[in-house]
């Protein structure tokens, strides 16, 4: 006995695009709220490195953010700063060790760390033997 499978049609569907929430809160919901409030929404060890305070420096970059105009770039070399919903929209400049790699907070970014969008290593791409290689390294096969 044969089973007849039916095709099911597939809908074409426009996706529309789905509004950005943070633990149920929209971005503007976000953006009005303090440091104080947003801290219990925030991942465990953003939690604690803001619960202790600011440091001097963290708290300078902060004023910064607040007194520049958002397509101003803002150069950095706090790596271990929480991403915090009042610098959504800046471009922020961060350090790698070797340059700036400017980035644009996004409101998916928040809760997460400067440093994690300025990566510090790189793929090491070698290239055929250079001068100086030993008499058995400079063979390269011919493709």
């Amino acid at each position: 006995m044969k089973v007849a499978r039916r095709r099911r049609k597939r809908k074409i569907e426009i996706a529309s695009k789905k509004e950005f929430t943070y633990r149920g809160f929209t971005f503007e919901e976000l953006s009005q709220m303090s440091i104080d409030d947003v801290l219990p929404y925030l991942p465990a060890r953003a939690r604690r490195s803001l619960k202790r305070g600011l440091t001097p420096r963290q708290h300078r970059l902060l004023e910064k953010i607040r007194k520049v105009e958002k397509g101003t770039p803002i150069r950095t070399h706090l790596r271990d700063m929480v991403i915090l919903p009042e610098f959504v929209g800046h471009t922020i400049a961060i350090h790698n060790g070797k340059e700036f790699k400017p980035v644009v907070m996004k409101p998916e970014m928040v809760g997460h760390y400067l440093g994690e969008f300025a990566l510090t290593r790189h793929e090491v791409k070698h290239s055929g033997p250079g001068v100086g290689a030993t008499r058995s390294s400079k063979y390269m096969p011919l493709k």
